[in-house]
């Protein structure tokens, strides 16, 4: 493996891990006018993503940082290419995140009615748009062959990438609700293991959809074959023991069914690009990959190294945060922050 490849799998990681970590946070935020009844009700559901949602989006941030360094080319052309739905997703997660924060600083019903349609949209607004942006990684958009983005907006929003953008839309506000079975008490989490089924049955008719996409829209067939092999499969086959679980209240193990679907769907996606990282829609070899966009090897071996040192240090301390703040809220007098 080189250091090229490497660092394909490293942004990989990176994204997962945001995926699956931010996924049940925008799920959360997503449900909110729907579960939280009531402001004790709301408060709950705040307080359970509380102590996470700002760790998980780190993992963003760093995706994009060595994106940025490892290669710089793919980031430019992405960076300015889709420059209106990145900043769609920036705006909507900083009126998210001040939505968070500043809920309970003033006391008034209309300012916290306010918080949380922000919070709302600042969620439902990043879920549709990066799936409608992994999409067009893989079906390719126009990019000439000075690696330049000749598209516009509204060539993003092709009928292959909006169903995209419903997976992961269906997909994360699933996750949320498992989530929410976790952490809080009846009869909250009763009401969010039925939203759980009720989304259950729509994610699984959107994965069907745009599996026939997939092999119609993009060259799928032709770099992965007939058979797709054991990794999206095995997505398809935790997408449904996600809901066999949820059915039977096993809310752990359904969980971790739905964090492997969020997994296995998204390696699936890295394995259809690679060595690539955008398709050119107008010529096969105007396409990025991971050699004509890379930084020097001298950069990456930095980068490795640094890497190298860092990382099991940021894994362990943000395990143990997950560890401290394991327990259910509950509305109780004091338990309640946000």
């Amino acid at each position: 493996m080189d250091l090229n490849t490497l660092w394909f799998i490293l942004i990989a990681v990176l994204f997962i891990g945001y995926f699956i970590l931010e996924g049940f946070d925008y799920g959360v935020g997503i449900l909110l006018p729907f579960l939280g009844k009531d402001d004790d009700r709301r408060r709950v559901m705040l307080n359970a993503i509380g102590p996470h949602w700002d760790g998980n989006e780190v993992w963003l941030i760093t995706a994009g940082g060595a994106m940025f360094a490892a290669f710089p080319l793919w980031y430019a052309t992405l960076f300015s290419g889709f420059y209106l739905p990145l900043l769609l997703i920036l705006v909507a997660l900083i009126f998210r995140g001040v939505a968070i924060e500043f809920r309970h600083q003033v006391d008034s019903p209309g300012w916290r009615r306010a918080c949380d349609w922000a919070l709302f949209a600042g969620s439902l607004v990043p879920a549709l748009l990066w799936g409608v942006a992994l999409a067009n990684f893989v079906r390719g958009v126009p990019i000439d062959a000075q690696q330049n983005y000749v598209g516009g907006f509204f060539n993003l929003l092709n009928p292959y990438a909006l169903v995209g953008g419903l997976v992961s839309l269906v997909g994360f506000t699933l996750h949320g609700a498992v989530f929410l079975t976790l952490k809080t008490t009846d009869p909250l989490r009763s009401e969010a293991r039925g939203w759980a089924m009720r989304l259950w049955i729509p994610e699984i008719v959107l994965i069907v959809i745009s599996v026939a996409f997939t092999y119609l829209a993009t060259d799928f067939i032709n770099k992965i074959g007939v058979n797709p092999g054991p990794v999206p499969i095995g997505a398809v086959i935790a997408l449904l023991a996600a809901g066999w679980f949820a059915s039977r209240k096993q809310d752990g193990w359904a969980f971790i069914m739905t964090s492997a679907t969020i997994l296995l769907a998204s390696i699936t996606i890295f394995m259809q690009l690679f060595p690539q990282v955008l398709v050119s829609s107008l010529n096969p070899d105007w396409s990025l990959t991971i050699y004509n966009t890379a930084s020097g090897p001298t950069t990456l071996q930095a980068m490795s190294i640094v890497t190298l040192i860092l990382l099991p240090v940021v894994l362990v301390y943000f395990i143990w945060s997950y560890w401290v703040f394991r327990k259910r809220v509950t509305s109780q007098a004091g338990n309640l922050h946000y």
